[in-house]
């Protein structure tokens, strides 16, 4: 990454079509939770510094602050961002996009430096 990266927080949330659903079909919905996870990990211009899942404490759907799982990472640029977003219009569940049963919001910043002179 040529200039600064994007500190970016991916906040998502499932919502209320996830909650619906049988338990019988819960998984697929997973798998393609793993398949987002993977690829924004793979990511060119991706990097990711952590993840934090709040579903212990969080249960039922998540329009909102507080959200169901964060990923925080270096990101390249905005476009990058973007398409990182995209990833749930793009991964399918059976015949629905990841969108049907997720939400995402990037915030995005940077990187907030401790100063010791202050």
């Amino acid at each position: 990454m040529a200039t600064e990266p994007l500190r970016t927080l991916f906040c998502v949330g499932n919502n209320q079509n996830f909650f619906d659903l049988p338990k019988s079909e819960i998984k697929p919905v997973w798998e393609a939770t793993m398949e987002f996870l993977t690829t924004l990990k793979r990511m060119d211009g991706v990097d990711i510094i952590g993840t934090f899942d709040d579903d212990a404490h969080m249960v039922g759907p998540s329009t909102g602050w507080p959200w169901t799982f964060y990923v925080l990472a270096d990101v390249r640029d905005q476009p990058t961002v973007k398409e990182a977003c995209n990833l749930l219009r793009t991964i399918m569940v059976g015949e629905y996009a990841l969108w049907r049963y997720f939400t995402i919001e990037a915030r995005m910043g940077r990187e907030l430096t401790i100063r010791d002179d202050v």
